[in-house]
């Protein structure tokens, strides 16, 4: 079994050369919504979920992105709304948001 039971990466990349990225969609402030809605819900922590910054994730173009382990799932988001959905459904009972998610 895994340390945590979801592990969570969000791109906030920043390019210096002003191409797409995630950091260009409010990766930072979204990252540190979603790590304090699972704190506040009592979900942090070992055989939790645990929220982590990640540096680029390699796809660009369809940010901002996050992949969730130990599932390896893909998804892009927008907003709180997108985040508070793929908390409820996938990190809290386990089922894939179709409707944000990415190819693996």
């Amino acid at each position: 079994m895994s340390y945590y039971r979801h592990h969570v990466f969000i791109c906030t990349n920043q390019r210096e050369d002003g191409s797409q990225c995630c950091a260009q969609c409010n990766a930072q402030e979204l990252r540190g919504y979603l790590k304090s809605r699972v704190k506040a819900l009592g979900l942090a922590g070992p055989g939790g979920v645990r929220v982590n910054t990640a540096g680029c994730l390699d796809r660009c173009a369809e940010g901002p992105v996050m992949v969730v382990y130990p599932e390896a799932t893909w998804y892009t988001y927008v907003d709180r709304e997108d985040l508070d959905e793929i908390l409820e459904r996938h990190l809290t009972q386990g089922q894939v948001v179709e409707r944000l998610l990415l190819p693996g």
